[in-house]
Formats: structure tokens, sequence, C-alpha cells
């Protein structure tokens, strides 16, 4: 008599689980990561200067990072903050994904 009454109880547990993995791809990311994919070389000093400006790094380190491209310039900002880094950025001559 045991048996029978537990096993609907285990049955239930992983309809749950379903449930509650469907929700979380409708959670909205806040949080987003910017990279540099690559630069017109023509306009390597613009996007230095303004990889420079959106990152406060200084101008070697930021010079470095253009160089080394694809390269992350900023994780773990907003998805506003994001987009306009990327039309800066994108305005000089570099091409920028947001993930």
């Amino acid at each position: 008599m045991g048996m029978p009454m537990g096993m609907p109880a285990g049955g239930a547990a992983p309809a749950a689980a379903p449930a509650a993995a469907e929700a979380a791809p409708a959670e909205e990311k806040t949080s987003f990561e910017l990279k540099l994919d690559s630069f017109n070389a023509a306009d390597k000093l613009k996007v230095i200067k303004e990889v420079r400006a959106i990152t406060g790094l200084g101008l070697k380190e930021s010079k470095e990072l253009v160089e080394g491209a694809p390269k992350t310039l900023k994780d773990g900002v907003t998805k506003e903050d994001a987009e306009k880094f990327k039309k800066q950025i994108e305005a000089v001559g570099g091409k920028v994904t947001i993930a």
C-alpha cells in the first residue's frame, strides 16, 4: 500500500522541473558583454580612443585590447549601455557584438 502512494508523488516532482526550465528562458537578460570583433585599420586610432573612453583603460592597455581583437571590451553592462557603446565604436570604424 505504501508503494502506490509514493509513485504519484514521484511522478509529480519531475513534472514540476520542466515547468521551471521553461520559465527560465522567458526571463530577460540584464547583463551583457560587449566584444570588439574587428576594426578598420585606417580608423585604428579612433577606435583606440573610443575604447579608452568606454573602458577607462590607459592608452597602452586600450591599444593592446584593440590590436588583440576579438576581445571583450566590457562585461556586465546593461542593454542600453551596450547598445550605446556599440554605436560609438561602430561610428569610428569598429565592429562590435553584444552577447
